[in-house]
């Protein structure tokens, strides 16, 4: 064998049962393929955020990465057509006395194509200015025949009170008028996997999620959800936009970043039927994980019970209730002073011990 950057990797027959193995030779892991009787071997650490190829599938030429399904010739390493510069290593292969023998050492450099930072890949840093509050209405509705929503009514007045009584920025999202995609759990794959920005945001221009991120994390000092109870749970929407959050609340397992940075939360919780208590229960555990802070009793609820099945009389309920609108302002107010304690202090995020679980270092990809 001579040359001891060859590496005997095992008997041909049983290499032969897969057409794609992520193998470790030495340091270096190697996509090895098996393809039209052929072997050949490429990296195994992907371009994009270092996904594991060899545990990916093959589509035709080219190895698809389990994690965010970017592809990489079998053989040569080289990208998809268009994207050829972005290759990963290429190593030779050659069979010896029944032995499959890869050399450890690449015969081709790994490439990246040069783009522009995502926007969102900027310094976690608070514009001067006075205190902002961001409104998420979760409610879902088609947007031809738009009805009238309790607790996006509820959001309005609470916003409203926010800049007439405090002189603050306010911005409403409406979630039923943005297009975005679900999450594809990356993070069941690997933390790893999980990127900021999320990893549909880079590769999706359209995905509107994005204008979720830039309030969030960067612009507000509160955030007001409001959310309508739907068969005992937030509505479908808040979890949509939940799942997507994954990757804000990622970056504290991953890197002991924490992105919501002296952020005040606080929730509007409607519905016809009761669960009030396990709806607010779950999202104050959830914006608790992304790192936000809560004034007291940072929620309002309304329900009518559980017998209550004339849903218009719960909404000419709302929508004549004077204690719900003090409520929702009274909510805003507390919301307002934790947020602006909060600025004042300047607290110092650091590194943060969480109930006893361990944040990883960052993957060094190897070379």
């Amino acid at each position: 064998m001579g040359d001891s950057n060859w590496q005997d990797v095992g008997p041909i027959e049983s290499l032969r049962d897969r057409p794609l193995r992520q193998m470790t030779i030495g340091r270096t892991k190697i996509a090895l393929v098996f393809k039209d009787g052929t072997f050949s071997a490429i990296s195994g650490v992907c371009n994009h955020v270092g996904g594991p190829l060899g545990e990916g599938a093959l589509d035709g030429e080219y190895v698809t990465c389990p994690w965010h399904h970017y592809k990489f010739h079998a053989r040569t390493g080289e990208g998809e057509p268009g994207y050829e510069a972005d290759a990963v290593p290429s190593h030779e292969v050659r069979e010896e006395g029944g032995r499959l023998l890869v050399n450890a050492v690449p015969a081709t450099k790994r490439s990246k194509l040069p783009h522009p930072k995502h926007p969102l890949e900027r310094d976690l840093v608070r514009a001067d200015g006075p205190l902002r509050v961001a409104g998420i209405s979760t409610t879902a509705m088609d947007a031809r025949y738009p009805r009238y929503s309790t607790s996006h009514d509820l959001l309005e007045v609470a916003l409203r009170h926010a800049r007439e009584a405090h002189g603050v920025e306010t911005r409403m999202i409406r979630l039923s008028e943005l297009s975005f995609r679900n999450c594809e759990g990356y993070y069941s794959k690997s933390a790893q996997a999980c990127t900021w920005p999320c990893s549909i945001t880079q590769m999706d221009p359209a995905d509107q999620m994005e204008q979720v991120y830039e309030a969030l994390v960067f612009w507000a000092d509160v955030v007001v959800v409001a959310t309508p109870i739907r068969w005992g749970a937030a509505s479908s929407l808040y979890n949509k936009m939940a799942e997507r959050l994954n990757c804000v609340q990622n970056q504290v397992t991953i890197r002991d970043r924490v992105m919501l940075h002296n952020k005040t939360a606080a929730f509007i919780i409607t519905g016809g039927q009761d669960n009030i208590q396990a709806v607010a229960g779950h999202m104050l555990m959830f914006f608790a994980e992304l790192g936000c802070h809560f004034p007291q009793f940072p929620f309002i609820a309304h329900s009518r019970g559980w017998t209550a099945e004339d849903m218009e009389r719960n909404v000419t309920f709302v929508q004549r209730s004077e204690d719900l609108r003090v409520g929702a302002r009274a909510l805003v107010d507390r919301a307002l002073e934790t947020a602006g304690l909060l600025l004042a202090t300047k607290m110092d995020a650091g590194r943060i011990e969480r109930g006893g679980r361990k944040a990883g270092n960052p993957r060094e990809m190897p070379a």
